[in-house]
């Protein structure tokens, strides 16, 4: 396993991380999830990512179980704030001070620990005004209850917004967590930019696209029994979004590249995505633990600029680029 450093910050990563969106709690049993876990860090995973609105809170009880026994230095543990995570009442959603104090507790809680390593904004909260949102994350930073702060989804202005503040309030703004694969290109011209401008990394969340880059769904066919693809709720848009003949078949005809990289299908799109010196962490998820394994052969992966420039090729238009996309992410209320 590889490390990279977070941001301009001493904090050291690994540059797989584990993360249990949609997994532990609702699409996976509660001992394969441990299992999962488990083998993470038999592989040398470090770094692991979950939120509270995830399962409504049980997929973070569900990682404080399987890590727990761990010695709690030698982890990175990544939690987020923003959407209701059981209860949905006016204040229970949004980056208000009330709501994120009150959230670090109940996340603290579920996941059995005193603090957490990075805490994220899940989103950007255009109800509450910034300056609120960075003062009640110092006021959580200088409490110990988080050692880092970070975002997700958030464009390059706003990134930029937010970590002016945190400077002069002192606290560390570090990562953002956006969709990244390649299929979803969306951060590349504004986000990242910003991004290195600042001295914030990428934590990627998707970077096989919900499975679609493993190759596993064929044009004109239903998706296999028990994958993503056929789920219908659970917080996964891929029916609407990947499972078209035009992009299955563009990632059915990436398996040749794959092989003469000497990599699975998977590990070829893990390794795409750290390739671009802005992304600290590539988050994986797993339903079962061999596909841990397989993810993690991607680390320290070099793809030379020919396989690079074949990829684009087969992918052609079905690449999504758009920069405001990522605007669209945050709700409107």
């Amino acid at each position: 396993m590889e490390f990279r450093t977070l941001g301009r910050s001493g904090l050291k990563i690994s540059e797989i991380a584990y993360g249990n969106w949609i997994t532990h709690g609702s699409q996976v049993q509660d001992d394969t999830a441990v299992a999962c876990v488990r083998a993470a860090l038999d592989a040398g995973i470090t770094t692991f990512d979950t939120a509270d609105v995830y399962a409504g809170g049980r997929a973070e009880e569900v990682l404080g179980r399987a890590l727990a026994g761990i010695r709690r230095e030698s982890l990175e543990i990544f939690t987020k704030v923003f959407w209701p995570a059981g209860h949905d009442g006016p204040n229970d959603r949004g980056l208000s001070r009330k709501h994120l104090h009150e959230s670090i507790d109940n996340s603290l809680r579920r996941l059995g620990v005193d603090y957490v390593d990075l805490y994220q904004a899940h989103r950007w909260d255009a109800s509450t005004p910034l300056e609120e949102t960075m003062e009640a994350f110092a006021d959580l930073v200088r409490a110990g209850k988080v050692l880092y702060v970070g975002v997700s989804e958030w464009t390059g202005e706003q990134i930029r917004q937010g970590h002016a503040l945190a400077r002069e309030l002192r606290i560390p703004f570090v990562s953002n967590q956006p969709e990244y694969s390649m299929l979803w290109r969306v951060v590349e011209s504004e986000v990242v930019p910003a991004s290195e401008d600042v001295g914030v990394s990428q934590i990627v969340f998707s970077p096989i696209a919900q499975g679609v880059l493993t190759g596993k769904y064929r044009p004109g066919q239903a998706a296999p029994e028990g994958t993503r693809g056929a789920m219908t709720s659970g917080g996964s848009d891929i029916g609407r979004r990947l499972l078209t003949d035009d992009i299955l078949t563009r990632v059915q005809n990436l398996q040749p590249l794959a092989e003469q990289a000497g990599l699975s299908p998977a590990q070829l799109a893990v390794a795409w995505v750290l390739q671009n010196s802005n992304v600290a962490a590539a988050i994986v998820g797993a339903s079962r633990p061999e596909q841990v394994v397989e993810n993690v052969a991607a680390s320290g992966v070099t793809l030379e600029p020919d396989l690079l420039k074949a990829i684009d090729d087969v992918l052609g238009d079905a690449v999504v680029r758009d920069p405001a996309e990522t605007a669209k992410r945050s709700p409107k209320y």
